[in-house]
Formats: C-alpha cells, sequence, structure tokens
C-alpha cells in the first residue's frame, strides 16, 4: 500500500510472492521535483526515518497485521517502528546478563547456515536442539523466513530486534506452542509480559478476535494466564546462547528459565485455522 502526504510521500510497497521489497522516498514539492532515496544506514539494509514516518508505517503496518496475521512483513515493521523503548530495557538486561552480554558481543545468528540440522537430527529426544527441529519439521517452519531489521536507528538495538525474531521459534519450542493462530496468540501474550514490545502486546490483544468460542475458553482459562505469567517471571529469553544449548534437556532449560510446562498439549495441524 501506499500513504500519501501533502509535502511529501511516503511509499512503502509489497511485491508477492517473493517476500517484501520496502521502498521509501521523499519527494519535495518546492520548485523542482526530485527524488531522495535513503540508501545509507547505520548497517546494511538500514533506512532512515523521520518520527513521523515512522508513526505513518506503524499505523499502515498495524492495518496490515491485522487483516493478516501471518503477514510477517508487517509485523515485522510495526516491531521495528513502535519498539524503541522497550528495545532500550531489553538491551539493558541482557548487558546485565554475563550470558547476554556475550550474546551481544559475539552477535550470534540462527539460520540455517549456522545450524548444524543433521548433528541436531543425532539428538536425543527431548534435548532442546531435537526438540527445536521437530517444531521446525513438524510445523514446516525455517529460521530464514525472519526479515531483516530496516527501520530501527540504532545498530546495537537493531540486532537485538533481530535476535527477538530468530529466537521467537525457539520460545515455541520452549513453550511447547505450535504455529496455528491459538499458539502464536499464546506465544504472543508470554512475549507481551516477557519484553514489552508494544507489537507482542497488540498481537496478545487483538489476536483473540481470530479464535472460535472453544478456543477463546482454552486461552482464557488455561494458556492465557499461564502464557503471562511465565512471561513476567522468567528470565529475560533474548540472554540465553541457545546456540550453545542443544543438547542440553529441554526440561532442564525451562527450569532454568523457570518457564513451566504448557498446561495443554496443541497439535501442530490447521496451522491457519481458529
Amino acid at each position: 500500500f501506499s500513504v500519501g502526504l501533502k509535502g511529501s510521500f511516503l511509499i512503502f510497497k509489497h511485491f508477492p510472492p517473493y517476500g517484501s521489497a520496502l521502498c521509501i522516498h521523499q519527494l519535495h514539492t518546492s520548485g523542482a521535483e526530485f527524488t531522495h532515496s535513503y540508501c545509507d544506514g547505520l548497517y546494511p539494509g538500514h533506512i532512515q526515518t523521520t518520527a513521523f514516518q515512522k508513526a505513518l508505517l506503524a499505523v499502515g503496518s498495524g492495518v496490515a497485521a491485522l487483516h493478516d496475521p501471518y503477514r510477517h512483513d508487517m509485523v515485522a515493521v510495526l516491531g521495528e517502528t513502535t519498539g524503541h523503548l522497550a528495545l532500550i530495557n531489553l538491551r539493558d538486561r541482557m548487558k546485565n546478563d554475563p550470558e547476554g552480554y556475550t550474546i551481544l558481543t559475539e552477535r550470534p545468528r540462527i539460520r540455517l547456515s549456522t545450524l548444524d540440522l543433521e548433528k541436531m537430527a543425532t539428538l536425543p529426544d527431548g534435548t532442546f536442539g531435537r526438540e527445536y527441529l521437530r517444531f521446525l519439521e513438524d510445523n514446516k517452519v525455517t529460521p530464514d523466513s525472519r526479515a531483516e531489521v530496516k527501520f530501527v536507528d540504532n545498530e546495537e538495538l537493531a540486532y537485538i530486534m533481530l535476535r527477538y525474531r530468530e529466537v521467537h521459534d525457539l520460545l515455541h519450542t520452549l513453550l511447547g506452542m505450535p504455529t496455528n493462530m491459538l499458539g502464536e496468540v499464546a506465544v504472543k501474550w508470554f512475549e507481551a509480559a516477557q519484553t514489552g514490545l508494544p507489537m507482542c502486546a497488540l498481537g496478545a490483544l487483538l489476536g483473540p478476535l481470530r479464535l472460535n468460542a472453544s478456543r477463546l475458553q482454552s486461552l482464557f482459562t488455561s494458556l492465557g494466564p499461564w502464557a503471562l505469567q511465565n512471561g513476567r517471571r522468567a528470565r529475560c529469553v533474548l540472554s540465553i546462547f541457545y546456540e550453545r544449548r542443544w543438547e542440553q534437556r529441554l526440561e532442564d532449560l525451562r527450569q532454568e528459565l523457570n518457564i513451566q510446562p504448557p498446561p495443554v498439549i496443541l497439535s501442530a495441524s490447521n496451522r491457519r485455522g481458529a
């Protein structure tokens, strides 16, 4: 979609089916017209935007994400344009944790190119690495689907946002939640309490609107309270060097993070079902 301004235009384009392409231009209409593209930034892919442009992007991406919660590109833009204060808080928590500080120093990435899937497949059942691989296979997802950060105007905070995205599927594994709508909403409730990111809070608030009556009952009576309680009391989930924990038992990692097992076991089927 595109959003028009009187003195300038903020153009946000999406080109399916090859993912998303973001293009920000500012057209100055006083005198001769010319187009200025934000190409250089604080990190590869960074797009410099004003506070007003961020607000427009936040509104537009929020509407698109509400219409289709599986538009991960829109969810990503919403998170980047509204999460500055929460990212600062997460950075402080990570710097005050020895393991989190190491992550900020070494900047690990969770990608197919950095994972040894063959080795993970040989790990015993119940280990974190084996259960994470099972999650990827059962839900037919890949860590490479996470978008790069573009609109965060601080290089360190941009990495923290990226780390949050790449850890998201690991949280599904830790929480025992599939990627269907109920599972995603439960994870968002946990993330909202854990991270304070407005995007997570919005997802936690609006996600239940897409659930049917039986799943709403399950959310409000068991999964929701469990997710909020665990999100509030758990150790900062971004301060765990998960790449060094594959051989650890999932149960032991949950205990270390102060996360209780889910009260309800959900199936990975019917990914888009309410």
